[in-house]
């Protein structure tokens, strides 16, 4: 169904709305909606362009919002529309959150919120394509875990793809969750010595800030407490570009004093609150773990795994250090949005029989091309892990750089894209 359309900006819009089956196994039983953006280049022929499906980052992320042409979307304007997909659960498709949640028992949020993974993404595209391009074979970018819905797409359904671009987001298809956190840990504490070492006077004012948070209570604009633990998780940042330089001018605004005693500015709560996105996102809290899951448990991984790195669990007189990406059962506590899906979390986190997402012996004879760009300093993804599915799959040709970190599409989409895009065609 068209929702709707418009023009602005030298681009076209049609806003799609699907009805799709929340478990494809029952296909008449309870249905859910899927959103999708059609975009084009005006000056272009909409009929004769081929598509390019963006799968976002995540999980639990939508599609960005364009207002423009730039960055990626400008150079696949050149060659394709583009439909950038609202991922289940997020942005105008059904989404999940404790409100849309309410009413169902821990157990029935728990069996709803697990048909959100990647298998039922690509199942939803797999509907959609079939609607949309006359069942002709389109085009992928994915971004992140939009990469780790490529591999699941070139696993079940290689047939609905002509080829495909990821960026940050060759999973590790053969390695357990547990095997990941051991190898991201130890890369998080190297970005914390890089970021510290840049900027010295960082260390000081996190390490003061962490000594405010354990003695006095602080309080986030919507009424929550601030903790330690939250305000190590700002460290996502140190994932990105310029996300040093980001954390440096956020901690620089933090501490100021009234009264002759030193606090914490409301500028920085209001930035903290910002920054830490897991009320606004529940599902990337709720299923992180999950998309690591092949007829396995998690049981908590990243809690488990982080007993192995002590310099993450601070005491005063410590240094304090940054986490990363990585999920604990305490936010389930602490953060407002989550308090409600606690039950729901410890059931998904105990949940051994998680289907399949990716199959090593179709992606062994994958015929479908596939140009990756696999960043050399990635802190979410690790690089070796990355090379070993890449080994693993033929017709992938993969981009080794260190120009870039994981937001490197977003930092400068349009050469990136152009890039890949290139590889395909040599």
């Amino acid at each position: 169904m068209i929702r709707s359309s418009h023009r602005a900006h030298g681009l076209a819009f049609i806003q799609h709305e699907f009805q799709v089956p929340l478990t494809y196994q029952d296909p008449k039983g309870a249905q859910i909606t899927v959103f999708a953006r059609e975009v084009w280049d005006t000056h272009k022929d909409q009929e004769g362009l081929p598509f390019l499906v963006f799968l976002q980052g995540g999980p639990g992320s939508e599609a960005p919002r364009p207002d423009g042409k730039g960055g990626w979307l400008k150079r696949a304007l050149e060659s394709y529309r583009v439909l950038l997909l609202d991922q289940r659960g997020t942005g105008l498709s059904s989404p999940i959150t404790f409100q849309t949640l309410d009413g169902k028992n821990p157990e029935e949020q728990a069996d709803y919120l697990a048909q959100f993974r990647a298998d039922n993404i690509v199942r939803d595209a797999e509907f959609i394509r079939k609607e949309l391009s006359a069942k002709k074979p389109w085009s992928l970018l994915g971004q992140s875990f939009g990469g780790f819905c490529s591999l699941s797409y070139l696993s079940l359904a290689p047939e609905g793809l002509k080829e495909v671009f990821i960026t940050g987001g060759l999973a590790a298809i053969h390695h357990s969750a547990d095997e990941l956190y051991n190898t991201t840990y130890p890369i998080v504490l190297e970005k914390n010595k890089q970021f510290f070492e840049r900027y010295p006077e960082a260390q000081g004012w996190a390490n003061k800030i962490a000594h405010l948070l354990q003695e006095e209570s602080f309080y986030l604009p919507d009424g929550q407490r601030f903790s330690v633990e939250q305000f190590q998780q700002l460290g996502m940042a140190l994932g990105s570009s310029t996300g040093f330089e980001h954390l440096y001018y956020t901690l620089e605004r933090a501490l100021i004093s009234v009264n002759g005693q030193e606090t914490l500015s409301t500028t920085f709560l209001q930035d903290c609150f910002g920054e830490l996105g897991y009320n606004r996102n529940p599902l990337f809290a709720i299923l992180h773990e999950a998309i690591y899951c092949q007829n396995s448990a998690s049981n908590w991984s990243a809690q488990r795994l982080r007993a192995n790195y002590p310099e993450f669990n601070y005491q005063v007189g410590n240094k304090l250090c940054f986490t990363g990406e990585m999920i604990y059962p305490w936010m389930f506590e602490q953060y407002q949005n989550l308090i409600s899906l606690k039950e729901a979390a410890q059931l998904l986190a105990e949940k051994a029989d998680w289907p399949i997402l990716y199959k090593p012996e179709v992606l062994s004879q994958n015929k479908v091309p596939v140009a990756a760009a696999v960043y050399f300093n990635d802190m979410y993804v690790p690089r070796d892990y990355s090379l070993e599915t890449a080994n693993s799959t033929p017709n992938t040709k993969v981009w080794v750089t260190s120009e870039y970190e994981h937001n490197g599409l977003r930092a400068d989409g349009e050469y990136i894209l152009d890039k890949l895009m290139a590889m395909i065609n040599e």
